[in-house]
C-alpha cells in the first residue's frame, strides 16, 4: 500500500496542475469570446494633417490623440521620413480595452478596423522582451494576462504615451505613398471587433 502513495502523490499534484491552466485559459478565452463592441469612436476624419484630434465614441468618452516629436514640437505629418520619431499622446481611452498604435491603412468606412498596418507586431512582444527603442508600433494594455508582453500600459483616465520610430512606407502588401495612411489607434486582439477605440490622424511620406 505505501508504494502507491508516492503515485497518488504525483497524480494529485498533475490534477492541480492541469486545474490550475485550465482555469488560467478560461479566464484569458472568456473575456474574448465574450466581448461586446460598444460602437464607434464616433470620430470624424480630419480633413488636413493635424497634429491632434478629439472624439466622442458611443460609450461616452471623449478621447485625444495626439503626436509630437521628441522635443515636444509639432510634427509634419504629410512629410513623415522612416526613422524619424514620434511621442504619441493619448486620453480618454477606456482602459480595459488593449489598444495597437501603429500607422495603418485608413479604412473605407468607420465600421472597419484601421490596417493593414506598417511595421507589423512589435519586435520582440511575443516573448514580453520588445525593445521600446525602436519600436514602428506599440501595444497598450493594462489587462493582466497580457501585460507582460505588450510594450505600455495604460495610465491615469485611460492616458498613454508611446514612442515610435516611424517605419519604411511599404510593408506586406501596404504602400503608403499610394494608400491613405495615419498613425491609428485600434482594439487588440481582445476585442478586435469593437471600433470604439479608433482614432486615426493622417499621414503621409515625405517624397
Amino acid at each position: 500500500m505505501t508504494s502507491r502513495r508516492p503515485f497518488r502523490i504525483v497524480l494529485v499534484v498533475i490534477l492541480v496542475i492541469a486545474a490550475l491552466v485550465l482555469v488560467g485559459a478560461l479566464a484569458v478565452l472568456i473575456p474574448i469570446l465574450t466581448h461586446r463592441s460598444a460602437g464607434g469612436s464616433g470620430q470624424e476624419l480630419p480633413g488636413a494633417y493635424v497634429a491632434e484630434t478629439t472624439a466622442t465614441g458611443a460609450d461616452g468618452r471623449t478621447r485625444n490623440l495626439s503626436v509630437e516629436t521628441g522635443d515636444g514640437a509639432t510634427p509634419s505629418l504629410d512629410a513623415l521620413r522612416p526613422g524619424d520619431r514620434v511621442v504619441v499622446r493619448g486620453s480618454g481611452f477606456d482602459a480595459g480595452i488593449g489598444i495597437y498604435v501603429a500607422f495603418c491603412a485608413i479604412p473605407s468606412s468607420p465600421e472597419e478596423k484601421p490596417g493593414p498596418c506598417l511595421g507589423g507586431i512589435p519586435k520582440g512582444a511575443a516573448t514580453g522582451e520588445a525593445d521600446k527603442a525602436s519600436l514602428a508600433s506599440a501595444w497598450v494594455t493594462n489587462d493582466w494576462a497580457w501585460r507582460a508582453f505588450a510594450t505600455n500600459e495604460f495610465g491615469d483616465g485611460g492616458s498613454f504615451k508611446a514612442e515610435l520610430t516611424v517605419p519604411e512606407p511599404t510593408s506586406d502588401g501596404l504602400d503608403c505613398r499610394v494608400e491613405r495612411c495615419a498613425l491609428a489607434t485600434r482594439a487588440d486582439h481582445t476585442a478586435s471587433g469593437d471600433r470604439v477605440q479608433d482614432m486615426l490622424l493622417p499621414i503621409a511620406f515625405k517624397d
